[in-house]
């Protein structure tokens, strides 16, 4: 019998290893929590070849760390404190940083806890293949792990410990380089410690520990010029003051601390919301609540208080008496603040007497209106910045060198490409160099002493108008996760990789187990223009009993992407893919999505099925839900499938298919709009790109007969604009794809009620459609009824201009702009009565046709493969529905942005082609009149799908209450008078601003007078 000794440990060694702390329950009891901790000495240092360490093969620290430094010649590695990552996370995702870094534990840890986005970014740096980052588990190394002290807060305990663990690098490495008999002591490498902590300096030094600052120690690298661009202007306060950052007047109330905004917020007294800057007043923005049906007002820079379009804010509600009414002027800032100075002082000068004054004149014109005062109130503090990196241009009037060789540091202003944000002051060594390009900004803080914001930059993005610097800066400006899926990610993929394919079901295996081989359907898909990721198709066939059997066929994603893994990380991460006028942005490899599970047709392809039995008047009778192999026997675009819906002569297996899904989807349609479906609208336009690697692409809109050629269309010609054309078969596509949503929904929240992926459509607040509903009735007598989705779509049936066929369109369109914006949703998290989906009058919903994760659940409730256990986590569903709701909104924008860019290109190539032939440049276009402001009309122009802004100069008559603007007539004197929903002309000008150099659409009345003199 073997002999067993038992060894107590001493009380010293248990104190160490053992974390106490205290929690508090839901019921508010304080119980006691002990966790032990098991201390190793074999934890690995992380530098190539250490002699004093087993197990070296992932290290990735060069043995003689980095040389480049000016104070470090033999060598070093640097070890930044968690500060240091959390305001200078832009330095260290630089390509030109590449020094090597310790990442402790301790650090990683108080990161993840203060800001979960910074924690993502530097794992992303962690697995960086250009990047030399090793993590060091200092809490676990026996030498390194430290307990707290009695009295030391948890800030003081970290910072011990960073500094013990920069202490133990320093001796280890020495350790590793023992003295050599007749030789001079080999010189190791020394471990830096970064820290802005002034006292963790002095303690680090006094301890003989290597420390600096990030900004001097960035001033001893090689290159520091372009580095110290990078550096966050929070904590530099080795900084000589500027004028603008110098004592200067107190511009803005100081900001509540957030125990005093949670307490106020929870006892009625303030109210947290996003706030939402105003796209034509920058003197204004919005707060919506929900103690009030209307958002909380802001007038004034001063109530804004600092708050940044999507910052979650604590606002204070003035009293009812003084409540006011949004304004009906454009202000814009560009014009408003153009001459401001940049290092402005403490002075009060000409400019900020003009803001002042116009900031008044808003204010005092919005108390004029009585009839439509609202919530008014003031930020007292910022709960959550949203802060991130935004895409700028430089202004160039506020450089104070423009030469090229000047390596000065200048204070200057970025002025970012959305109107929501206002400009950010940075100071750069490279000024004269960025100007006419796109650069990445990031904002750091906004003193109250500050009419801006004060931030860094981060990198150029290229050329104003390059096809490049234009593609990447809308990803960034909507967030779009556009890096080249890594190594991890990649392995991930079939092996076979193009060569994969459905194995022959004789061979068995896994891919045929529980999967119905539906080769034999004569299915078909149906898509847009040029798609390449087909991942639906269908299929319908007579049965014997006279009833029908319709299928949809969504392509298994599933079976690729398998729960926990790099790609479905990835994905989660993602979210969806983003489709863009001229690319398209894959949330999975393209090895997936284009080729593996894209429905080609003639290919055999995995799918996750959903048959129906109907009836001939679109009856359920039964559903079921399978995997299956199927074969497309075709792969439509929608013109296609209607030709063949329209032919009578085609009487083949395909189109009989085609149209018995019409029929269907003509009645299910019928039975939705019955049910008080809503028909809406969005401007949408299609981008034909004759040839996608073209930068000089032209516009398709006709030109005047004896400039064109006969076919109506430029010679060069290489980008088209126009509308997309809504066919029978698009309906029919959607109808089965909604049916298939909804029993999935129906199936996976049935088996699934606490954690099913679903998708809803909140009914919108009826004050939501106040101001459009007063619109239709004072300039058109139409009632618009909003007390539930039919009444609405029956007053939207009735809203008919016989004199212009669009003027529907137009209201469905301003309806939409109305509403709220679908969303998923956990089943658990929300009540049952909030699952309907009101624009669609149906009672539930999922994305089965897009959602991996409604896939999985519904695999599971066929008993086909289990649920992860992520799925039943309530929490984490919710997580990434959070995400996916964020992602898709970003995505949408980015679309429409991407279609807006290319028409803003069509439209000034156009404009330069008619000047050429001795005409007044621009393009003229019919539009519609959808806003009227004290100063200028908001138009829409249908054929381009385009929004904008005609401005006046001359003061002219504004009616508020008619919606009217009279102007005076240029031809015969008199008066013209223009209302909302008035049709008139407009030319179209693509103009660069000169200080920017950003180009934007100006619009001009041609008709039914010209505004140009106004």
């Amino acid at each position: 019998m073997a002999h067993i000794t038992i060894q107590k440990r001493p009380h010293n060694e248990a104190v160490v290893t053992q974390r106490k702390f205290f929690k508090k329950t839901a019921r508010g009891k304080v119980i006691k929590i002990i966790r032990e901790r098991y201390l190793r000495d074999d934890i690995y240092c992380g530098v190539i070849g250490c002699r004093l360490c087993t197990d070296g093969t992932t290290a990735v620290l060069p043995a003689s760390g980095d040389t480049t430094h000016r104070d470090f010649p033999s060598g070093h590695y640097i070890l930044p404190d968690t500060n240091i990552f959390l305001t200078q996370m832009d330095l260290f995702e630089s390509t030109q940083f590449t020094f090597p870094i310790i990442l402790l534990q301790t650090v990683m840890e108080e990161v993840r806890h203060r800001s979960l986005p910074l924690y993502n970014r530097l794992k992303a740096l962690v697995k960086s293949d250009d990047k030399q980052v090793w993590v060091f588990y200092n809490e676990f190394r026996h030498e390194t792990a430290i307990i707290r002290e009695e009295n030391e807060s948890p800030n003081d305990r970290n910072d011990r410990s960073i500094r013990e663990g920069a202490k133990w690098y320093n001796s280890h490495v020495q350790l590793a380089r023992p003295p050599i008999r007749g030789q001079k002591p080999p010189k190791a490498p020394q471990v830096v410690l970064l820290t802005e902590d002034a006292g963790n300096r002095e303690k680090a030094l006094s301890a003989n520990i290597p420390c600096m600052s990030i900004r001097k120690y960035v001033e001893g690298t090689k290159n520091p010029a372009q580095l110290l661009d990078l550096l966050a202007a929070a904590g530099s306060e080795e900084i000589e003051p500027t004028k603008a950052t110098g004592a200067r007047t107190v511009l803005y109330a100081e900001h509540l601390p957030n125990t005093a905004l949670l307490a106020g917020v929870n006892a009625g007294q303030l109210h947290q919301g996003h706030f939402n800057a105003n796209p034509y007043n920058y003197l204004e923005g919005t707060v919506p609540v929900p103690a009030f049906t209307k958002p909380v007002l802001l007038v004034g820079r001063e109530n804004m208080n600092r708050a940044v379009h999507g910052d979650i804010v604590a606002v204070e509600v003035f009293p009812e008496s003084e409540w006011k009414s949004p304004g009906d002027e454009v202000v814009d800032a560009e014009s408003t603040l153009k001459n401001d100075d940049v290092e402005s002082g403490d002075e009060i000068d000409e400019n900020d007497t003009l803001v002042q004054a116009r900031e008044s004149r808003v204010t005092r014109e919005s108390a004029q209106t009585p009839v439509e005062k609202q919530p008014t109130g003031r930020v007292v503090g910022i709960i959550k910045r949203s802060w991130r990196a935004y895409v700028c241009h430089i202004d160039a009037s506020s450089l104070t060198s423009a030469s090229t060789s000047s390596l000065s540091l200048q204070t200057i202003f970025a002025s970012p490409v959305s109107r929501l944000l206002p400009r950010i002051r940075i100071r750069t060594r490279q000024a004269p160099s960025l100007v006419g390009q796109k650069i990445l900004v990031a904002p750091d803080r906004w003193d109250r002493t500050s009419r801006y914001p004060d931030g860094h930059f981060v990198r150029a993005l290229g050329k104003v108008e390059s096809k490049e610097a234009e593609q990447e800066s809308l990803l960034l400006e909507f967030d779009v996760p556009y890096r080249p899926f890594g190594k991890a990610i990649l392995d991930c993929l079939p092996v076979e990789g193009d060569a994969w394919i459905v194995p022959p079901r004789s061979d068995g295996g896994l891919v045929w187990r529980d999967r119905e081989d539906l080769r034999d359907l004569i299915v078909c898909s149906i898509d847009p223009p040029g798609c390449q990721d087909i991942d639906d198709a269908l299929h319908a066939r007579q049965l014997p009993n006279g009833n029908i059997e319709a299928g949809v066929h969504i392509a298994d994603v599933s079976h690729f992407v398998h729960p926990d893994t790099p790609m479905d990380t990835e994905a989660a991460s993602r979210g969806t893919t983003v489709y863009l006028a001229d690319k398209r942005v894959d949330m999975l490899p393209s090895l997936l999505g284009t080729n593996l599970c894209s429905l080609r047709a003639g290919v055999e392809r995995l799918a996750f099925s959903v048959i129906w039995e109907l009836t001939e008047d679109a009856n359920i009778v039964n559903v079921r839900f399978t995997k299956s192999v199927i074969s497309s026997k075709a792969a439509f675009e929608y013109s296609e499938a209607q030709m063949r819906l329209d032919d009578s002569t085609l009487t083949d297996s395909l189109t009989i298919s085609i149209r018995l899904l019409n029929a269907l989807a003509k009645k299910l349609k019928a039975k939705r709009m019955a049910a008080g479906a809503l028909d809406l609208a969005s401007p949408e336009v299609r981008i034909n790109l004759a040839s996608p690697e073209s930068s000089d692409p032209l516009v398709t809109p006709p030109m005047p007969s004896d400039a064109s050629d006969p076919k109506g269309k430029e010679k060069g010609e290489t980008i088209g604009v126009m509308q997309k054309a809504l066919l029978a078969t698009n309906s029919l596509v959607e109808e089965f794809m909604l049916l298939a949503n909804i029993s999935v929904a129906m199936r996976i929240n049935e088996a699934f009620p606490q954690t099913a992926v679903l998708r809803r459509h909140m009914a919108p607040p009826k004050t939501n459609f106040e101001k459009l509903q007063d619109m239709l009735m004072k300039r058109k007598g139409f009632t618009l009824d909003v007390s539930d989705s039919g009444a609405l779509a029956a007053s939207l049936d009735k809203c008919v201009d016989p004199e212009t066929p669009a003027f529907n369109t137009l209201v469905r369109i301003m309806a939409t702009r109305c509403m709220t914006s679908a969303e998923y949703f956990c089943a658990g998290s929300v009540s049952r009565d909030t699952f309907r989906h009101y624009g669609l009058a149906i009672h539930r919903s999922s994305w089965y046709t897009s959602d991996v994760l409604a896939h999985r659940q519904l695999a599971a409730s066929i008993a086909h493969t289990p649920l992860h256990p992520s799925l039943h986590s309530k929490a984490h569903v919710e997580r990434i529905m959070d995400v996916l709701n964020r992602r898709h909104r970003m995505a949408q924008m980015a679309g429409r942005a991407s279609v807006e860019f290319y028409v803003g290109l069509a439209l000034r190539e156009r404009g330069e082609m008619v000047a050429k032939t001795g005409k007044v440049g621009g393009v003229v276009e019919e539009a519609f009149v959808i806003r009227t402001f004290r100063n200028g009309l908001g138009v829409f122009v249908f054929e381009l799908g385009l929004e904008g802004l005609v401005m006046f100069k001359q003061d002219v008559r504004f009616d508020a209450e008619n919606y009217t603007v009279t102007l005076p007539s240029q031809t015969g004197g008199g008066e013209v008078t223009i209302a909302l929903f008035d049709k008139v002309k407009v030319r179209i000008d693509v103009e660069k601003d000169k200080n920017t150099q950003r180009g934007r659409v100006k619009m001009t009345l041609v008709s039914p007078v010209d505004s140009s003199g106004l």
